[in-house]
């Protein structure tokens, strides 16, 4: 059977919020009526609001968080309930992506035909949920790295198709992102040192394919740093090194005279965060803010008469 019917366009201005979030909102938009799709696909139908409930029956429900943490996705949420009611909804009191909320905080209001609002109520949710675990996990280590120079990175190790969401939800987090495909930079890792022949083969590669493109290069010890520095390298990423090892490699750094930025990577964890961001290190990169986050618990209620 056909799927359901959506409604589109979405008000300007969302949509234009949407557009300035850079999120790729063609693409976005493609994501979010493929993800009603899936609870839709037999034209719209959801049995269990039409049993239960008359087709002139209207509601306000309110979205409100239920921990601490950073929300992210309500604009994406908001779209939702746009595509399943378009003009006869109204959504109000959204808190802007990237603020902090506390339980009970009321973070966004939707009112319109309740047979509608209860079937845009999960898909809503679970983008909403998602991203606001991402931007809360993110700010968690923007708080632990406090005081040092380090700043939270993330990588690429998002979920298929999620990929510009979930960048967008570590920076509501307070992160940073780094490439975001595989044409942005040109990082070059383990496997690409041992078919080049080492660090710097492998980065003079690179510099004649690409000159214009910024290269980074993973290390795994101190004497392929002091290479990579001597042939100028100014990004290089420091892999599963301890804190002792990464605050050496920051004192040749300095001492080398090459401004060349330093990243730590590989397996660290929140405790260890403040540990390694006092070695001095520029930045930290963290593939769980994105591939193995737990959701933000956000609750929807339907106001009682």
């Amino acid at each position: 059977m056909s799927g359901a019917p959506f409604h589109l366009p979405p008000p300007p201005g969302l949509q234009q919020e949407l557009e300035a979030a850079d999120l790729g909102y063609e693409a976005l938009l493609d994501h979010v009526l493929r993800a009603l799709q899936e609870d839709l696909p037999h034209g719209g139908l959801d049995l269990t609001s039409l049993a239960t409930i008359s087709a002139d029956a209207r509601a306000e429900g309110v979205f409100a968080a239920r921990d601490e943490g950073v929300v992210a996705g309500l604009g994406v949420a908001a779209l939702v309930f746009h595509l399943v009611l378009g003009d006869d909804v109204e959504v109000s009191a959204r808190v802007p992506d990237g603020t902090r909320v506390s339980p009970g905080d009321v973070v966004m209001r939707v009112s319109g035909p309740t047979r509608g609002l209860l079937t845009a109520e999960r898909t809503a949710l679970n983008f909403a949920s998602h991203l606001s675990g991402i931007a809360t996990a993110t700010s968690h280590w923007v708080a632990a790295l406090e005081g040092t120079r380090a700043r939270v990175l993330d990588t690429r190790k998002t979920l298929p198709g999620f990929r510009a969401l979930q960048k967008y939800a570590v920076r509501c987090g307070g992160g940073v992102n780094h490439r975001f495909s595989l044409g942005d930079l040109a990082m070059v890792k383990d496997n690409h040192v041992v078919a080049a022949g080492g660090v710097v083969p492998a980065l003079e590669a690179v510099r004649a394919a690409y000159p214009e493109v910024p290269v980074e290069v993973e290390v795994t010890d101190l004497a392929q740093l002091r290479d990579l520095l001597a042939a100028g390298c100014t990004r290089i990423l420091l892999d599963n090194m301890s804190d002792a090892t990464m605050a050496e490699a920051v004192r040749i750094t300095a001492d080398s005279g090459v401004e060349a930025t330093l990243e730590a990577s590989g397996g660290l964890t929140l405790e260890r965060a403040s540990a390694v961001a006092r070695t001095g290190v520029d930045f930290i990169s963290v593939g769980a803010l994105t591939h193995s986050v737990v959701v933000f618990d956000l609750g929807f209620d339907l106001l009682e008469d």
